[in-house]
């Protein structure tokens, strides 16, 4: 007998309830708190703007400004849900040139934490305090002596939601994201003094400038400070852009390093991630995304901000038009009028530095088109006048019996691929060789076998590296699997990281750069929840695809990168489980080519 269920009632929610729901939207975690409450700061014509933390955020925090304050009744009336200054009518919607509109970020917060609020206009003698427990208010308001400004104290965030507080990180890596976002709004408004203090501690306060260089210096450190290019103020078709790159060289893994401020507005779009790296005209390897600042100015009826309940996604009437003016202003700032119109060679990462592993019986030079790499006779590397750069559409993985493992296959070299991959003739047909797995594989075998430590090599001279605050804390909660990889790593003050030793098989190459890559690498594929988890095999995975990604290879080397991989006890995949090599047969050929 099938039992039915009773019909549910519908009802409507609670103001607290409706508030709560609304916060899952907008608060996430004690960063998205410090968002909303900075943006109304900045939003209210603020000169300075201090905030303050304890243990992470979640416990207290503080977001003080000097801007225009509130009248008593606007007080009250801003805890109220969809209570805005910033809209008036729906056409409004259409052209937002603030930061906050919606008018739920205060009641949001409210609701999910113990809260007050103080704040004064400059008509008002007197301020007024609000306190809001829950979403209900306890106390006032109530007039107070203080500043013309608003002053915002949050403390207990999520102490009534236990199942989204049990989701929040180590008081460190909120700390870190809190910093982030200070940082990006320091960036995006130069004008503007910022005050961060954590735990008692000021970590940087910055006065105005209108030197947008000098708050990137500021806010990066000076070894960024003096690799800047300045992108110069550009427009195309009513869009201007300026502000500064740095060069191909120092590119990173990942989009995160890349700064866009759109109408004073921090931002994060696509379209304007693939047109920075359109302009370096191909100079970047796969996978590296120019580091940039860039404050962007347009008309806000072309551009629709009402994408994303945190408001980070934007959609543009014509992405066209921003590619197209993005493009122009890169290409521009990499070679300036001075340059006479001939291109400035950029270097790859890649090229700058390459690591040096031992033992290593081949020192090939990657082949690229401005420096072909001539083919070293071997006995097994076939004369190719033109290296052939074509790409298949289907592939058949290799299949080898497990007795052959430990055996090179009879293969003969016949080419290069796209600088990319090695054309391999094999019994069967086709073979498609990625060297660079091949070398990740290589390594990870070879640093499992050297015992659950990685050989390390202490440097004569300390490196040091200033790092971005999240990358930086990562580093400091992680330092037992970098020093398991060979790294000895210290805090130098502030976001500068010392290290004193490094995994022997990087001696002779690029330190910095190689960490660098690691640490994009991680929070790239695994993500800052999967590194706590990391065993010492996955982090080595990590670190021998660094050391392969920067290691050259040449036609000439082959032969020998092939014995060394043949004698692993896995050849056929990287540590990720990615295919070293792929078989295309000669049955597949003919079938491709109608013959049946």
């Amino acid at each position: 007998m099938v039992r039915l269920l009773p019909m549910p009632v519908i009802k409507v929610m609670s103001e607290t309830l409706a508030s709560q729901v609304a916060a899952g939207e907008v608060i996430e975690r004690p960063a998205s708190v410090v968002k909303e409450l900075v943006e109304n700061a900045i939003d209210a014509g603020a000169r300075r703007v201090e905030v303050e933390i304890q243990r992470g955020g979640a416990a207290f925090l503080r977001v003080r400004d000097d801007g225009c304050g509130m009248a008593p009744e606007d007080a009250v009336r801003s805890l109220e849900r969809h209570a805005t200054s910033k809209l008036t009518r729906s056409d409004d919607l259409n052209a937002i040139a603030t930061l906050g509109f919606r008018g739920e970020a205060l009641p949001s917060i409210a609701s999910v934490s113990r809260f007050q609020l103080v704040t004064r206009d400059a008509q008002s003698v007197e301020g007024t305090q609000i306190k809001v427990s829950g979403g209900t208010i306890e106390e006032g308001p109530r007039t107070v002596g203080c500043p013309v400004g608003t002053n915002v104290e949050v403390r207990d965030l999520f102490y009534n939601v236990p199942a989204r507080r049990k989701f929040l990180k180590a008081e460190s890596t909120e700390a870190a994201h809190i910093e982030h976002q200070v940082r990006l709004h320091a960036l995006c408004t130069p004008g503007i003094g910022w005050v961060l203090r954590k735990d008692g501690r000021t970590t940087f306060d910055l006065a105005p400038t209108r030197d947008r260089r000098v708050r990137i210096e500021a806010m990066s450190g000076s070894e960024i400070g003096r690799a800047l290019i300045e992108v110069s103020a550009h427009q195309f078709r009513g869009i201007e852009i300026e502000g500064a790159l740095l060069p191909a060289s120092q590119a990173r893994r990942g989009r995160k390093h890349q700064f866009v401020f759109l109408n004073g507005r921090p931002v994060e779009d696509v379209i304007i991630s693939r047109a920075l790296r359109e302009g370096f005209r191909g100079a970047l390897p796969e996978g590296y995304h120019p580091a940039a600042w860039l404050w962007i100015s347009m008309n806000p009826t072309l551009v629709d901000v009402n994408v994303h309940p945190a408001k980070r996604e934007v959609r543009f009437a014509d992405p066209a038009a921003v590619r197209v003016a993005i493009m122009e202003v890169v290409e521009k700032a990499l070679n300036p009028p001075a340059s006479c119109g001939v291109a400035v060679p950029i270097p790859r990462p890649e090229e700058e530095a390459l690591v040096t592993v031992a033992p290593r019986e081949q020192h090939a030079v990657l082949p690229s088109e401005s420096s072909p790499t001539k083919q070293a006779p071997s006995v097994e590397a076939a004369e190719v006048p033109d290296e052939p750069r074509w790409r298949h559409e289907e592939q058949v993985e290799l299949a080898v019996e497990k007795a052959d493992v430990g055996k090179s296959p009879a293969f003969r070299v016949i080419g290069v691929l796209s600088d990319r991959y090695a054309l391999l003739e094999g019994e069967e047909g086709l073979v498609l060789f990625e060297p660079r797995a091949g070398k990740a594989r290589i390594f990870f075998e070879r640093l499992l076998g050297e015992g659950e430590r990685i050989d390390s090599q202490g440097l004569l001279v300390p490196v040091l590296l200033e790092m971005e605050v999240r990358d930086f804390d990562l580093l400091m909660r992680h330092r037992e699997h970098f020093d398991q990889a060979g790294f000895s790593l210290e805090s130098f003050g502030g976001q500068t990281l010392s290290i004193s030793s490094a995994p022997a098989f990087l001696a002779g190459g690029d330190i910095r750069r190689a960490l660098i890559d690691l640490v994009d690498l991680i929070v790239e594929r695994d993500g800052e929840t999967r590194v706590r988890r990391l065993a010492y095999e996955g982090f080595a995975a990590q670190v021998a695809k660094v050391a392969a990604r920067r290691d050259a290879w040449g036609v000439s080397s082959l032969p020998g990168l092939l014995d060394e991989l043949f004698a692993c006890d896995l050849p056929y995949c990287d540590p990720s489980g990615k295919p070293t090599l792929v078989q295309i047969s000669y049955q597949e050929l003919d079938r491709k080519f109608g013959k049946g």
